[in-house]
């Protein structure tokens, strides 16, 4: 894409400014281009096969989760999408307004969601599904199989790693504190001058 860097050229920057830093520069390279990666699949996807049924990344894996492991409260959807409950809300919502999922109440519990596909769900992804990995076939088309295989167990190890090790690295690193709020980024509004 013009006016982008290419990795080799984001490497050689970040190389020219932490030069004189010890860093673990293999690591870091892993990382970065993890987040690169999955930044450049996600937005191939949403632009070429999703935009069609007209679904973002994240709704997509949220029918995804919901066609593999079936009916599910919304607790464990939005742990397996990778999403907070409150945006499952409102993914929930849309795609129910569609006519994709259904959420129902849960049986012996009135506090949980149940979200399930419809026939009209079921079928989108019977069709969908197909292009999508075709989708993700010419993304990794530049590695063999074997070489797939051997990134799919890479990425795994880096996902196990987080899960089974995290929490107790971020209580060392935080001194045992709880993290301090998430934030969004933008910077609190300035209150307005009394009007003279």
């Amino acid at each position: 894409m013009p006016g982008q860097r290419s990795i080799a050229e984001a490497e050689k920057l970040a190389e020219a400014k932490l030069g004189g830093i010890p860093l673990r520069r293999e690591q870091m390279a892993v990382v970065a281009n993890i987040y690169r990666a999955a930044s450049a699949v996600r937005q191939h996807l949403e632009n070429s096969v999703l935009r069609g049924s007209d679904l973002t990344w994240t709704a997509f894996v949220v029918l995804w989760v919901v066609w593999v492991w079936g009916e599910s409260e919304t607790r464990h959807v939005a742990e397996e999408a990778g999403i907070s409950k409150g945006t499952l809300t409102g993914v929930a919502r849309t795609l129910e307004g569609r006519g994709l999922v259904r959420r129902a109440g849960h049986p012996t519990d009135g506090r949980l969601v149940l979200l399930s596909l419809t026939d009209e769900g079921e079928a989108l992804m019977r069709r969908l599904f197909p292009a999508f990995n075709e989708e993700e076939a010419f993304v990794a088309g530049r590695l063999s199989d074997e070489e797939c295989r051997t990134v799919a167990d890479g990425l795994r190890r880096v996902v196990r790693q987080v899960e089974e090790e995290g929490e107790e690295r971020r209580a060392d690193l935080l001194d045992g504190a709880r993290p301090a709020p998430r934030r969004s980024g933008r910077r609190p509004k300035a209150p307005k001058a009394p009007k003279a």
